[in-house]
């Protein structure tokens, strides 16, 4: 992976922590809810694919899923320690890549799989397709997969994006249920509108 994200968090560049602002935060709100739905926590095993600094694993946990992080920037999970630290709930973080989830500890039986955006961004072909088999493996047999992503277009340093072909492509043992659009505010940056950024829902086959 590219050292571009240990930089950027080494200078405390991270735009796209705005994620965690309204009106996205709500929705995202509502994408948790309805795997939720009927059901008492504990919810079971969550995977939260790139998970930064752990915004979305510590919002996870605090709802009552028993939550595992992983991502390749040391900096990015000494602050996801300490984001769950401060809300007082466990969650389990490990330091490697998406496309090789067993190098990094990663065990299996997860019910709920988050990708916010590692798969859209800098992943090759062939590191999506990893990706999908090492989410596949971790996965419990009705597993719910949850990708935010970019549409595809040309934006030099900026996340390429993915379509749905391709996200359905990369995960083969998924059956991609719905989509929607991502509640973008009116503030965001031009770059991001133009990129219309969706959420898509896979469950396990």
């Amino acid at each position: 992976m590219s050292v571009a994200y240990r930089i950027l968090y080494a200078i405390g560049f991270t735009p796209w922590e705005q994620m965690a602002q309204p009106p996205i935060a709500g929705q995202i709100g509502g994408l948790f809810a309805r795997e939720e739905e009927g059901r008492e926590p504990p919810y079971g095993r969550a995977l939260d694919l790139g998970c930064g600094s752990g915004i979305w694993a510590v919002e996870l946990a605090k709802r009552g899923w028993d939550v595992t992080g992983v991502d390749f920037v040391p900096k990015a999970l000494r602050r996801a320690r300490e984001r769950a630290q401060n809300a007082g709930v466990e969650v389990e973080l490990e330091q490697g890549e998406v496309t090789d989830l067993g190098a990094a500890g990663v065990s299996s039986g997860f019910r709920l799989i988050l990708d916010f955006g590692c798969f859209h961004d800098e992943l090759t072909d062939e590191q999506r397709e990893q990706e999908g088999r090492e989410a596949t493996a971790v996965a419990d047999s009705d597993s719910t997969l949850l990708i935010m992503a970019w549409k595809p277009a040309r934006r030099g340093p900026l996340p390429r994006g993915a379509s749905r072909e391709e996200i359905q492509a990369a995960f083969p043992d998924w059956r991609l249920i719905d989509d929607e659009a991502m509640d973008v505010p009116d503030g965001a940056p031009g770059y991001v509108r133009r990129a219309e950024p969706r959420f898509y829902r896979l469950r396990r086959s």
